[in-house]
């Protein structure tokens, strides 16, 4: 008995020498190393905490991956894309709590926390969620809890940051951002589609200083006022409500955190476009749970049911769609394509199939397909910053690292080369970000995995 006693306790948690920084192309590329970290007993096998700036939460699933693979590495890791690469870690058992921090433009996903199950359908054995967002409805990806099996728990914590201003910047090396300003930023313009994007919820202002000394002591200084949500004060508390002084937690950055681009428009007419949009509009349920209870209109049973049917109406919508692109790769004749535009809600198929007739012979229906899933609920954020506003948000991001504990390990996507992070951007914000993590936590370890990696796949949604 004693030996089984002490087969069972933990082993121990082992810790790097130098900060490791694991930096890929396409995000699920730091999945493998995440793993290897596991392995190594750097970070745990379960209850692994993650802080995850992106301009997109990557918390999809591949539709119809069966769970098991999960339990696959090299099966897995085949699976994977950009778009979808934590949730089986989650199914997984490994990780059960992320923090998206995201910049204003992005708002896939409601501030705030939100918890849910992850587990097996019992009908599909697919991975799928409890989770009503429309994030998860508009990919078919919700099921109701008495549906799954080996369901694990997942805590989602989202927090918008806010570009901040530093210190007057004739000061030079004394600016806390200095973090080497960009040599190949942008000519400083915003695109003029950004007019229409969400703003920040304070503008370019920051009520939080980080406190001195280590800057691994988790210590906050008390603000003279209250923090203002989006600022480093209001993150910086949250997420000391998440991350403990001696947890082993992952810091993942994705580049276009700083700067963002939808490449689909620049691959598309915006007639194309909004034609896209048209054809895969997502429609949720018609009553939110919230007016059921509070409303009394119906019984909490009648809104399970109309998000089962809106899950159903999704799938039939989007395998319509994914089977008509596919036929016209094969055969993209009129009477294909009248065929297909007879169906109910793709009529406008015929219109957009003559459009990108017109500027290229063979169209590339697949990537036509991946276009129309962004095309949801809302667009993918498209917001390329100008230098100032990049050195703003690398200062609010300096701001918070300081004041949390060490991570255990960094991982960094560039997501240039499909075009999400501006190419002529990437370099500079990538030098910025390792620049800070060195000023913060000392020596780094620093893999450039990109710099051998093959050329990418098409672009995903995320």
């Amino acid at each position: 008995i004693q030996i089984s006693v002490e087969m069972k306790a933990a082993p121990a948690k082992r810790t790097y020498s130098k900060l490791p920084v694991w930096i890929v192309e396409d995000h699920h590329e730091v999945v493998p190393h995440i793993y290897r970290a596991i392995a190594s007993r750097h970070i745990p096998l379960s209850g692994i905490k993650m802080v995850h700036l992106d301009s997109h939460p990557d918390l999809l699933i591949p539709v119809n991956m069966p769970a098991s693979t999960v339990f696959n590495k090299e099966a897995l890791f085949s699976e994977l894309s950009i778009e979808n690469w934590i949730m089986p870690m989650v199914f997984a058992g490994h990780v059960s709590h992320v923090a998206w921090l995201h910049p204003y433009w992005a708002q896939q996903i409601k501030d705030g926390e939100h918890n849910m199950c992850v587990g097996r359908d019992k009908s599909t054995t697919t991975i799928r969620v409890t989770s009503t967002d429309d994030y998860f409805l508009s990919d078919a990806l919700y099921v109701p809890a008495d549906q799954l099996e080996d369901s694990k728990p997942l805590h989602i914590r989202v927090i918008q940051v806010d570009p901040v201003n530093g210190p007057d910047r004739s000061q030079g090396e004394n600016d806390p951002s200095s973090a080497k300003k960009p040599k190949n930023g942008s000519n400083g313009e915003v695109d003029k589609e950004q007019d229409h994007q969400p703003k920040p919820k304070e503008s370019f202002t920051c009520s939080f200083q980080p406190p001195e000394g280590s800057s691994t002591s988790g210590n906050i200084a008390k603000a003279q006022t209250q923090p203002v949500e989006g600022t480093a004060g209001s993150i910086v508390s949250s997420l000391l409500g998440l991350i403990e002084q001696n947890d082993a937690y992952v810091l993942d950055i994705d580049l276009d955190f700083f700067s963002c681009k939808n490449p689909f428009k620049d691959i598309y007419t915006q007639e194309e476009y909004s034609i896209l949009q048209e054809l895969y509009s997502f429609k949720r349920p018609k009553e939110d749970a919230n007016e059921y209870t509070t409303m009394f209109v119906v019984s909490v049973s009648r809104y399970k049911e109309e998000l089962s049917d809106c899950v159903e109406r999704r799938t039939r919508q989007l395998e319509d769609l994914e089977a008509a692109f596919a036929e016209l790769l094969d055969d993209d004749s009129q009477s294909t394509i009248d065929r297909w535009a007879a169906n109910p809600g793709m009529g406008s198929l015929a219109k957009l199939v003559s459009s990108l007739k017109d500027r290229n012979k063979a169209p590339d229906y697949e990537m036509v397909h991946q276009a129309g899933l962004t095309c949801d609920y809302s667009e993918l954020p498209h917001h390329i910053s100008s230098e100032e506003e990049i050195q703003q948000l690398l200062l609010a991001v300096q701001l918070v690292l300081k004041a949390l504990p060490k991570p255990t390990l960094v991982t960094m996507s560039r997501s240039s080369l499909d075009e999400y992070c501006p190419a002529e951007q990437v370099n500079s914000i990538q030098n910025n970000m390792l620049n800070i993590l060195e000023t913060l936590f000392g020596s780094l370890d620093v893999h450039k995995e990109y710099e051998s990696a093959p050329e990418p796949s098409t672009s995903q949604p995320c």
